[in-house]
């Protein structure tokens, strides 16, 4: 997978834009800035929409390519991000550090899925929010139609309701919905597609 991401990072465009994810920002405008923390955050469009409305923004990639991206999207908006090149299972935060996490289209398969929102979950505060938009089970009648839409082709790793209402059962779900989008996101993510949106709260 480091070489599929490696590939698509290294493209001289941002391949999913500059502009945030609108589900993520949609629900980053509703609460106060505090800690966050990006999972797999890519070319940084999210990171730094966060960081200009005050949040102290951490994130990482496995892909020094979009770890450069990251960088340099976040010096042109004159923001500052703190951007590891690193998974999951080499960060050093300790536990309830953030406010809010955002996972925004992180496909966990399922043998590791639960797992590791679980480890994720760990490091958010109580009171905390989780904001997540992902492909759901019903995306691959809509890659069908239109290839350009992206997303994976393997349906273990893709999100449906009962998948996450066990992943995240020590939370409240303010928004847990599937949804039909239209994605303008760079050239990866674009047309109709069927999404997971889901706003918890850490109980």
């Amino acid at each position: 997978m480091k070489i599929f991401w490696d590939s698509r990072y290294k493209e001289e465009e941002y391949v999913y834009g500059k502009a945030p994810n609108e589900y993520f920002k949609e629900v980053l405008d509703t609460i106060t800035p505090g800690k966050i923390l990006l999972p797999a955050e890519g070319e940084g469009r999210n990171a730094v929409y966060a960081a200009s409305l005050g949040w102290e923004v951490y994130a990482y990639d496995f892909s020094e390519f979009a770890y450069k991206k990251a960088i340099s999207l976040a010096q042109e908006n004159k923001v500052v991000i703190s951007y590891q090149i690193a998974s999951l299972d080499e960060l050093t935060f300790t536990k309830e550090f953030f406010d809010v996490i955002g996972l925004i289209y992180v496909h966990f398969p399922d043998p590791l899925r639960t797992k590791n929102h679980r480890h994720i979950s760990a490091m958010l505060k109580k009171e905390g929010t989780i904001i997540l938009e992902a492909f759901s089970t019903h995306h691959p009648e809509y890659q069908k139609i239109n290839p350009k839409i992206g997303g994976p082709k393997m349906p273990f790793q893709l999100y449906d309701k009962t998948k996450l209402e066990t992943d995240f059962n020590a939370f409240e779900f303010l928004t847990l919905e599937e949804k039909e989008v239209t994605l303008n996101e760079g050239k990866y993510h674009k047309g109709k597609a069927m999404v997971m949106r889901m706003r918890a709260k850490k109980k």
